[in-house]
């Protein structure tokens, strides 16, 4: 098992930029995917980016060019930058990591753009 531990989401204006982490409870180099979800209001939860164990990133097309994923592997942590926000980026935003083992869940943090 692992446990995922997201952190760094807060409120800020549009246009503005947060960069989330995800701490991992164990090592992150065997796990295939990492990757970051969010819900928004009255919306189910949907992908933001994700990247693979190799380096391959895959971006929903909301976020494509403003957002950046990375992963540490010698760190165990994961982390979106996320640049010039948009209010439609209101969301919780979750980490996740898909092993061969099982797929795991953050608790999720909160991030609002408003002005």
């Amino acid at each position: 098992q692992v446990q995922l531990a997201e952190s760094g989401g807060g409120s800020v204006q549009p246009g503005g930029s947060l960069r989330l982490s995800c701490a991992a409870s164990r090592n992150i180099y065997r796990i295939n995917t990492m990757g970051w979800y969010r819900q928004g209001p009255g919306k189910e939860r949907e992908l933001v980016a994700t990247i693979t164990r190799d380096g391959l990133r895959n971006y929903a097309d909301s976020v494509k060019g403003r957002f950046a994923i990375s992963r540490d592997n010698a760190e165990n942590t994961v982390t979106l930058q996320m640049n010039s926000l948009k209010p439609e980026d209101t969301a919780v935003y979750y980490c996740n990591a898909r092993a061969t083992y099982g797929t795991y869940w953050g608790k999720g943090t909160l991030v609002t753009v408003s002005p």
